[in-house]
């Protein structure tokens, strides 16, 4: 039987992002999420049917979590529609994600066990489309200078950029980073 208390199910899957962040995708077991929930032993397998379960909806938790709250999208809907302003926006989300470290970390490892488990690629590359097709629509939406293949350029090239930044963080400083942004902007955005 699968329960169904959502703030627990929630719990059990950030505690295994945090698993999978620091541990990787051989050590995201039941007992490794109950002991990370700080639940009793077998919570874990109570709510979800397979560790596959589990990876899956980790993979979706992180995603969920990295969107932007209303504030900012209110924020950002009202900004400009300059190159300017297009690699401020993505200075910001390289933030946002960047400061939610273990989910991006996570993926990483979703990523990586995508390559050994069919389903888990099929749940990923269904996902990750959807998110390129929405960041493409958005854009396409929101005024902002370029087209689709400009945003599908930037998605890879600020993805490799947050990598680095999470995994050898000392290898590029805070200002080249964000000077690297700006450069793929620039490099990336034709002006209309």
């Amino acid at each position: 039987m699968v329960r169904r208390n959502a703030q627990r199910r929630a719990a059990l899957v950030d505690a295994a992002i945090e698993v999978l962040a620091r541990d990787g995708a051989r050590g995201l077991t039941f007992r490794a999420v109950d002991a990370e929930a700080a639940v009793p032993a077998g919570t874990a397998s109570n709510y979800f049917a397979t560790r596959d379960d589990l990876f899956t909806q980790a993979g979706a938790r992180v995603y969920e979590r990295l969107q932007p709250d209303e504030a900012t999208v209110a924020r950002q809907q009202a900004a400009g529609r300059d190159r300017e302003t297009y690699a401020a926006l993505m200075r910001e989300l390289v933030g946002r994600v960047a400061a939610f470290r273990t989910g991006y970390l996570a993926l990483l490892e979703l990523r990586l066990e995508a390559t050994r488990r069919p389903e888990l690629r099929d749940v990923l590359t269904e996902r990750v489309r959807a998110d390129v097709d929405a960041n493409v629509a958005h854009h396409a939406a929101s005024g902002l200078p370029g087209d689709a293949t400009a945003v599908k350029l930037l998605m890879l090239t600020l993805n490799w950029l947050i990598v680095e930044q999470l995994t050898l963080p000392d290898v590029f400083t805070e200002a080249e980073r964000e000077q690297l942004v700006t450069a793929a902007v620039e490099r990336l955005v034709a002006v209309k």
